[in-house]
């Protein structure tokens, strides 16, 4: 009977102190995206041009706004001079004549960032060939990737994408990589239905969730650079990425795909504990 009695005693304790630790998180920072027309610029800023990864897709504001109460990032395919375009070169961005495919990339870099925190976001990503969607982070301090990259939802050739990364041993990046495919998860009718994805990052770890399923969680202790600096790019103030790439070195072949294609957001939220 005492032992029945303490059980219950210690449950008691543990679910009033997850309740506790739940309840100290408040809201710091939010896009609901109620009014119609152009994104926050308060809030958003946006890549342009060809930007990485040799990806298809030229990134320019016009492709994205709100309506109904969303976010929507549109990729098109459209065809127009690429500005930046140099006879013989051999740069993936400048070799390339045309423009064939356009979206938007939104950052909140130069106007918001943050370290730790509890991250949601409420989206509906397209699936189709060729599609990157992806919600993601960076350090403000160094370049890629000493500064750290933290990859909350990210999509390519049907899997979905949960990673960290940061500085290895080589120069090169070191990942910590979670892929799980879309088919596990009710394929096509899985990627018709929004769905809540969730980073929970603290001195002591980061955690990845689509939906309330875990699917990666990495201690932050061994996420420091592997240069000899000691830095640890998790433990600085990161910028968020909100993007719908198209094709590129990992995105697919678009070709095949009808056009335009949609990443719509319902909300993007950052909680911190207080």
């Amino acid at each position: 009977m005492y032992r029945l009695v303490l059980m219950v005693l210690l449950a008691g304790i543990y679910l009033t102190s997850a309740a506790q630790q739940q309840s100290n998180y408040k809201l710091v920072w939010s896009d609901e995206f109620e009014k119609e027309g152009r994104p926050d610029s308060t809030k958003w800023g946006y890549e342009h041009g060809f930007v990485r990864n040799e990806e298809a897709q030229w990134y320019q504001p016009e492709n994205a706004w709100y309506k109904n109460g969303m976010l929507v990032i549109e990729a098109k395919r459209e065809q127009k001079p690429n500005p930046g375009y140099v006879p013989g070169s051999n740069n993936w961005a400048k070799k390339r004549a045309l423009i064939n495919y356009t979206s938007s990339c939104l950052v909140t870099a130069g106007k918001k960032s943050w370290t730790y925190g509890r991250f949601e976001l409420r989206a509906r990503i397209d699936v189709s060939e060729g599609m990157w969607p992806a919600w993601w982070t960076l350090g403000v301090e160094k370049s890629w990737p000493a500064n750290g990259e933290i990859d909350i939802m990210e999509y390519y050739k049907g899997k979905l994408l949960a990673n960290i990364a940061c500085l290895g041993k080589d120069g090169n990046p070191e990942w910590f990589s979670r892929r799980v495919p879309v088919d596990s998860m009710d394929g096509t009718a899985w990627s018709s239905r929004f769905h809540v994805w969730k980073m929970d990052w603290t001195p002591a770890f980061i955690a990845l969730y689509v939906d309330g399923q875990l699917l990666n969680k990495v201690a932050l202790d061994s996420l420091e650079n592997k240069d000899g600096t000691g830095f640890n790019p998790f433990k600085q103030p990161h910028y968020m990425l909100l993007n719908l790439a198209v094709g590129g070195m990992n995105g697919g072949d678009p070709r095949r795909t009808s056009f335009p294609r949609k990443f719509e957001v319902d909300y993007v939220r950052v909680y911190q504990q207080q």
